[in-house]
Order: C-alpha cells, then sequence, then structure tokens
C-alpha cells in the first residue's frame, strides 16, 4: 500500500507515520530526513542540495522528485510506502504521477489552525540535551528548565508564531490544493487530527481499510 500523508505543519504527520510504520510494516519516507542524511553523509547530491540551501533557496522538484523515485524503488518498498513531506505542491504531485509512482491512498489530517499555532508555538526544548516539552501537553518540573539536565528550555525558531503562521499560510496557498487533485482520483481520505493520537492513527487505519 502506497499512502501520502498530507496536512498542515503541526498536524502529527511524522507521529503518524511512525505509528503507521510499525502497524502496516512499510517504511515512511520523510524528503527532509533524506535531504539532512545527504548533507550530513556529504554525497554529491548532499553537497549539491548545501549549497541550494546555503543560498537561502528552495531544492528544485527535479531534486526531490530524483530521491524519492531513488529511495521507492528500493526493496523495502515493495510492500509499499508512506510519503511524508513530499508532494508539497501541484506541480510535484503531476510529476509523481508522470514518473509512474503509483499510490493509493492520500490522507489529509484535518486541523484548525488554531489548534496547530498553540501546539507549535508551546513546544519548548532544552538548550543543551534537546529534549522537548510542551507547555500544556508535557511540561517541564520547573517552568522553563530541563527535567533531565536542568538546562535551560528555549523556542526554536520554527515555532515562532510569525514563523508557524508564515507556514500555515504557505501550506494554505501551496499544499492544500493537492486535496482537489487526489479527491478528483478517489483517493483522498479526510482524518480528524484535533484527537488522541491513537484514535487518530485507528480512523486513519480504518479510512486505508487497513484496520489492525
Amino acid at each position: 500500500m502506497n499512502l501520502i500523508l498530507l496536512g498542515a505543519p503541526g498536524a502529527g504527520k511524522g507521529t503518524q507515520a511512525e505509528l503507521l510504520v510499525k502497524k502496516l510494516s512499510i517504511p515512511a519516507i520523510s524528503t527532509g530526513n533524506m535531504l539532512r542524511e545527504a548533507i550530513a553523509n556529504g554525497t554529491p547530491l548532499g553537497k549539491q542540495v548545501k549549497k541550494i540551501m546555503d543560498e537561502g533557496s528552495l531544492v528544485p522538484d527535479d531534486v526531490i522528485l530524483d530521491i524519492v523515485a531513488e529511495r521507492v524503488s528500493r526493496d523495502d518498498c515493495a510492500n509499499g510506502f508512506i510519503l511524508d513531506g513530499v508532494p508539497r505542491t501541484l506541480a510535484q504531485a503531476e510529476a509523481l504521477e508522470a514518473r509512474n509512482i503509483h499510490i493509493d491512498h492520500v490522507v489529509s489530517i484535518e486541523i484548525d489552525d488554531s489548534e496547530i499555532e498553540g501546539r507549535m508555538t508551546g513546544r519548548r526544548v532544552c538548550s543543551k540535551c534537546g529534549a522537548s516539552y510542551h507547555v500544556v501537553a508535557n511540561p517541564p518540573k520547573a517552568d522553563g528548565i530541563c527535567d533531565l539536565c536542568q538546562s535551560e528550555l528555549i523556542i526554536r525558531k520554527d515555532d515562532t508564531v510569525e514563523t508557524v503562521r508564515h507556514r500555515l499560510n504557505v501550506y494554505h496557498a501551496q499544499t492544500e490544493v493537492l486535496k482537489d487533485f487526489y479527491s478528483a482520483r478517489g483517493k483522498l481520505r479526510l482524518v480528524e487530527g484535533n484527537q488522541p493520537i491513537e484514535d487518530a492513527n485507528r480512523d486513519i487505519l480504518a479510512a486505508i481499510g487497513a484496520e489492525v
């Protein structure tokens, strides 16, 4: 089963992908992770991507799609895969089809912007050990202090109100149109994201006909 997870930043795509990997025994493919791995390993692709990103530019679609096409051709994807982070635009979705990368279901995790803003702006990260917290869902024992190493907790740039709102605006402008694209192909499945993680996961499995 080949799946795409859609949803705004902070909707829980990564968390749901991890659960689906365990329950469906297929790999999750995150383009962000693959790009970071290529950069860290200093591969030719990694050097190309690093140069592009250092210049403040977006990684071109053809580079992203080359990475995806190579990854889904590996043996561990023979029984399916989960795409997280691609396609982000209509052009990328059309290019996946042009490359004959078949998709069975597209799951859109639906959640209000206000809920996402609360989730992401409430995140705190330890400045030393990297442990993660949330001011509501997972607060530290002492305000602003890491439970593990007693270092200061910080707000990452990605989690500031301004950045979160910008990312949501980009999602609505560029990625949300994919819902219509895949709905027209009979592949779109909508799942409520503002519920406990396991409940959302149960609804995803039901939506794709793979209750476990």
